[in-house]
């Protein structure tokens, strides 16, 4: 048995990725899956922010061999582990065989021990943020509503439908405004999708709307506190539709 690899990524930046990668792997712990975070987000590594963690041995350690992979997993919480990255490393800009090479062997060794690995990938379309999307079962793709970020996210399901043949991409819809509708949000962007990019390709692609989170001051102040919001605010509408998230994807026996 290994674990499910689902990538975590964006079009853009700022659409809260890494705060629902952190927050759904806290809600799919609380189901019962060993879970792993892996911050994929070589260069700007930002996850340790969101969880409050001082990372003392990062990712970084691992592929220059200074550190074990043993050494650089930290434990959040029961079932939820991480692999933090470090920030501002300019060598993983760009995708090298070395890079290419430490990425696979990471991933391959962590897999037999959780049952789920989510990579909390860079915004965009980077071959570096491409090529961490490719070792993935599945993908998640985070956008709001805002036209920046579903023209951004639209970029993004192309390339990934063309260049890695995915026809299946998952859609969390974040910061989704009180009056308004996530599944419009994802029909306007299917839309786009069938006119643009089905059309010529072996089969044509599905966006899955699988995660509908309101605008919630609650996520703000957990933000700012740099706690998750799940422990923070459990009750707040976010987090209730984080746990809704999680439900779908792990369904109860």
């Amino acid at each position: 048995m290994t674990a499910t690899i689902t990538a975590i990524t964006s079009g853009k930046g700022g659409v809260g990725k890494t705060f629902v990668a952190a927050n759904l792997a806290a809600a799919l712990a609380a189901r019962g899956e060993r879970v792993l975070v892996l911050d994929a987000d070589l260069g700007l590594a930002n996850l340790d922010v969101v969880l409050n963690l001082t990372p003392k041995i990062t990712l970084h350690d691992v592929f220059t061999g200074k550190h074990t992979l043993d050494e650089a997993l930290t434990e959040v919480s029961p079932g939820f582990t991480v692999l933090l990255a470090g920030s501002g490393l300019v060598e993983y800009s760009r995708l090298t065989a070395e890079v290419r090479d430490k990425l696979v062997e990471t991933i391959e060794a962590v897999k037999p021990r959780f049952d789920r690995v989510l990579l909390d990938t860079g915004a965009g379309i980077s071959d570096v943020v491409l090529y961490t999307v490719s070792l993935a079962d599945e993908v998640l793709i985070v956008a709001t509503p805002e036209p920046t970020s579903l023209t951004d996210a639209y970029a993004t399901i192309k390339v990934l439908a063309s260049t890695q043949g995915r026809r299946e991409i998952g859609l969390v819809v974040n910061q989704r405004p009180a009056n308004g509708d996530a599944r419009a949000v994802r029909a306007q962007l299917q839309q786009v999708i069938d006119r643009y990019v089905s059309p010529g390709l072996d089969a044509p692609v599905t966006l899955e709307l699988l995660g509908d989170l309101p605008a919630d001051a609650a996520v703000r102040d957990a933000v700012r506190r740099r706690q998750l919001l799940l422990e923070a605010y459990p009750g707040s509408p976010a987090a209730q539709a984080i746990a809704a998230l999680a439900a779908r994807i792990v369904p109860t026996p």
